[in-house]
């Protein structure tokens, strides 16, 4: 036998390492974390609320009664938990999703809004009715009051366009903000970060916002992500806290989808985000 030319065996050792780090890489880019936010707001008058948003799990696992996930948010001891949308999936099934929302809904303030592939799964009045039944909020257009440490939020909610023509759309945003008050600090959870804007004609002062799973694929260093839905490559916004030229602030989380996506999360956790105003 032949034996191996030096340069055809480092060629070997040099392709072997690089896909042990990618699947290395892989695999860390999917244990989650908690991304950390904080604002100002002179209506909250030396309080803190802090907020936990929760979007796209798409019914993905977090361990034996989704332990990993919750045991995210319990760190946080959040007032509120807001679920932006894709919270469900259209494809897997509904068993991890509702064993989270109830986990959730049974220890604080949780308030919801559709995503796309609720919509994509034909079941969206199903999954409202389940949500409601498990204590959840669910916003379409609504906008609801609640007092937090002696702070007053009107947390508004909008569902996704996929399930309405546009025009209903801006209809349910229009209605959403009418039922909001000046003094109070108004909170938006809409799915879609890309309606920029339509967001930028109301000032509310928080939008909270996923679909875009930060790009699915990141590029290290810089922070962008390749590809998102409705933004094409490099979108603008995938993760973290935008200011709108409006004075709002836009709040993209990376979601929490795993297993439901074929693509792997290269440079992305999947994450919670944890929003303090102070």
């Amino acid at each position: 036998m032949k034996e191996k030319k030096p340069g055809i065996r480092k060629r070997y050792i040099i392709e072997a390492a690089v896909l042990l780090f990618l699947l290395i890489w892989a695999v860390w880019s999917e244990i989650p974390f908690t991304g950390r936010i904080s604002l100002d707001s002179p209506k909250v008058d030396g309080t803190l609320v802090k907020l936990v948003l929760i979007t796209d799990l798409h019914s993905c696992y977090y361990g034996k009664n989704q332990s990993s996930l919750i045991r995210l948010v319990e760190k946080e001891n959040p007032d509120i938990v807001i679920m932006s949308g894709d919270i469900f999936d259209d494809n897997k099934s509904d068993e991890n999703a509702q064993i989270a929302v109830n986990l959730l809904a049974g220890k604080y303030p949780c308030y919801y809004v559709t995503g796309n592939h609720e919509f994509w799964s034909g079941h969206v009045p199903e999954i409202k009715d389940y949500l409601k039944n498990a204590g959840v909020h669910v916003l379409a257009g609504d906008c609801e009051t609640i007092n937090v440490n002696g702070c007053e939020l009107d947390i508004c909610g909008v569902d996704d366009p996929a399930g309405m023509r546009s025009k209903e759309w801006r209809k349910q945003l229009k209605k959403a903000y009418g039922g909001t008050d000046p003094s109070h600090v108004k909170i938006l959870a809409s799915h879609r970060p890309e309606r920029v804007g339509e967001y930028e004609k109301y000032d509310f002062d928080l939008i909270l916002s996923g679909h875009a799973h930060a790009g699915q694929m990141r590029i290290p260093f810089i922070n962008r992500g390749i590809w998102a839905p409705s933004q094409g490559f490099l979108p603008k916004y995938t993760s973290g806290a935008y200011e709108l030229s409006n004075g709002s602030t836009l709040v993209v989380s990376r979601g929490l989808a795993r297993e439901s996506t074929p693509i792997p999360r290269y440079f992305n956790h999947p994450e919670i985000v944890s929003i303090e105003i102070k």
